[in-house]
């Protein structure tokens, strides 16, 4: 592609969350794979605010400054790849944006009151929009989405490795934003499920500080049966997916559910309620095992624990493989990388 020294994409990454983190790294892993030169500009974290408005503000800056930053440099990327439309809202250049979800879908109200007008213009101007899903463009809205500017590129989802010899820990959640994913629901229903069933088990908390909880008014010392396994390493989380009997989530709202993806490739059972928003795993779980889909979280928490469904992680393999490294790889050589840099 690029010539010995030239950039071919730039992808400019808010890395607000190791989610997102670790998604833009995969994104240029596979983008490394088809031939192209790739680096990341990471914005800096900016100090935390109160009200989403201003933190949406701090980071798009942010962002603006890390990606001047590389413009002003030695060598100007062909193309950018913008993660986030909140990356894009102040960008010095315009380019391509990836979404999990429009401000126009995940920031109601006063929440998202400056950030949706300038994303209507931003995702009109933008030479090429890379939702995750159907569901996160189904919410953009329709004249900001016309045109042959689409291109939906899923995050791949496979096994981290072999199976664990024994699935030894009962049930995890992944909770980096508690209130969101909807930690108390979650807590509440594993309370209940304690006193009403023989011994469950222990109930693992990742990928959140105990301080974290504490400032969301979450107390895990008094929570018996549950361990806050605090923020993790990649690896390491999935080991414990590897372990992991049932992965359980209450999210109020799901812009995506990569993390509920990664439990199904690793084996876990997903137990979950039927969250709003463009949720990828919600119809994969639902085909699984229809119990396990409910704002019933104790039932479906029973269901899973007492009377799995037979096959159920073979299914699951089945139906998670257009989320396999392959098939994005083949997707980002075969037409991303064409539309971002021609032929």
């Amino acid at each position: 592609m690029g010539a010995a020294g030239a950039l071919d994409v730039l992808i400019v990454s808010l890395g607000s969350t190791t989610g997102l983190r670790t998604a833009d790294e995969a994104l240029g892993a596979s983008i490394a794979r088809a031939g192209a030169t790739v680096q990341i500009a990471s914005a800096t974290a900016p100090r935390a605010v109160r009200t989403m408005a201003l933190t949406d503000l701090l980071w798009a800056r942010a962002a603006r400054l890390a990606t001047e930053q590389r413009l002003n440099g030695p060598t100007r990327p062909r193309a950018i790849i913008y993660s986030s439309t909140t990356a894009a809202l102040l960008w010095p250049r315009p380019g391509a944006i990836r979404f999990d979800a429009p401000a126009a879908g995940n920031r109601p109200g006063r929440h998202g009151l400056w950030q949706r007008p300038l994303e209507r213009r931003r995702l009109a101007e933008a030479p090429l929009l890379l939702p995750l899903s159907e569901g996160g463009l189904a919410e953009v809205p329709p004249a900001a989405r016309a045109g042959d500017r689409v291109l939906v590129l899923g995050l791949a989802a496979e096994p981290s490795g072999p199976p664990a010899p024994e699935r030894d820990i009962a049930a995890i959640t992944y909770a980096p934003n508690p209130a969101k994913k909807g930690l108390d629901r979650v807590l509440a229903a594993w309370r209940e499920l304690r006193r009403d069933s023989a011994q469950p088990g222990e109930l693992l908390v990742a990928g959140v500080a105990p301080e974290v909880l504490r400032d969301a008014g979450i107390d895990l010392g008094s929570e018996a049966g549950v361990r806050c396994m605090g923020r993790l390493g990649q690896a390491e989380y999935r080991a414990l997916l590897r372990r992991s009997r049932v992965f359980v989530c209450a999210p109020r709202r799901e812009d995506y559910g990569a993390a509920q993806l990664e439990a199904l490739a690793d084996g876990c059972l997903l137990v979950t309620t039927p969250a709003p928003g463009p949720y990828a795993a919600l119809p994969i779980a639902r085909e699984l095992d229809p119990r396990l889909v409910s704002e019933d979280l104790v039932a479906a928490l029973r269901a899973a624990l007492q009377a799995p469904a037979e096959g159920y992680a073979d299914r699951a393999a089945r139906l998670l493989a257009p989320f396999s490294r392959e098939a994005v790889d083949r997707r980002v050589a075969q037409e991303l990388l064409p539309r971002l840099l021609g032929s």
